[in-house]
């Protein structure tokens, strides 16, 4: 049984997100202190569950029960599972200029620092780029490593493209299609935070796309080029050529 309490501290940092009878939990914020360039840049934390991942699953039940929600954490396993969560900066709810950055997990580029994308580079620049403009929210999609096809897949892919595949054709040759991400739930989320206009950081017109098409607030873009080294060339110019990036300068930054 959880205490009087733990219910009376969590209650008041978790939003509840209405996605057609299959609610979002968005617990946070969350002060968060993070080391950017050897500095200390404190952001506020969240983090979204979908209430089918919880065991039991009482989705679209008509019911919200924090103290039912808890008991079943124990045993869901979520470790076992992905979630996503986002960074957010300054006063992001009502600033009048924003940025967002709607970033793919990359284990190999955002935590062993792999070479053969860009990803790490632009996961930092991204949080650099927020903080220097003093409000914006950073959405890490934990469900999009490999563009969505998940980490041992990716790693298959990677043979594959050790055998002159490019990043397109190794996805498609296992079966998959070239860029099987989804921004829906960030996108509610996103939008249960801010209602006013976001500027977005990308080079990729399907995340622009995405978000316009959802009716979220988007009024700009602005690209985020840079670590381009030998390692990932073909990787750059395949994003260009085979998924419409768009061309930004590459630079070695």
């Amino acid at each position: 049984m959880v205490s009087s309490k733990v219910l009376s501290i969590l209650e008041e940092k978790i939003k509840i997100i209405d996605n057609n009878g299959e609610s979002i939990y968005l617990v946070g914020p969350i002060r968060l202190p993070v080391n950017l360039e050897g500095e200390t840049t404190v952001f506020q934390w969240y983090c979204w569950l979908r209430c089918s991942d919880i065991e039991g699953d009482f989705c679209g039940d008509g019911s919200y029960n924090l103290e039912r929600v808890i008991e079943k954490l124990a045993s869901s396993n979520l470790a076992e599972m992905q979630q996503s969560s986002v960074l957010v900066y300054g006063d992001f709810e009502e600033s009048e200029e924003t940025l967002i950055r709607m970033h793919s997990i990359c284990h190999t580029g955002d935590i062993f620092g792999s070479k053969r994308c860009d990803c790490g580079f632009q996961l930092k620049s991204a949080m650099k780029m927020i903080a220097t403009q003093g409000s914006g929210a950073l959405f890490y999609l934990a469900n999009h490593e490999g563009r969505g096809i998940g980490l041992f897949s990716k790693a298959m892919a990677y043979i594959l493209q050790e055998e002159g595949f490019d990043t397109v054709e190794a996805n498609i040759n296992l079966g998959f299609v070239d860029d099987a991400r989804n921004y829906e739930d960030a996108i509610l989320v996103l939008k249960t935070l801010r209602s006013k206009p976001v500027t977005l950081i990308t080079n990729n017109p399907r995340k622009l796309e995405a978000l316009q098409d959802s009716g979220a607030n988007v009024t700009g873009r602005i690209p985020l080029w840079g670590d381009f080294s030998e390692f990932n060339e073909k990787y750059l110019e395949t994003k260009i050529v085979r998924s419409g990036h768009f061309r930004g300068e590459i630079s070695n930054e």
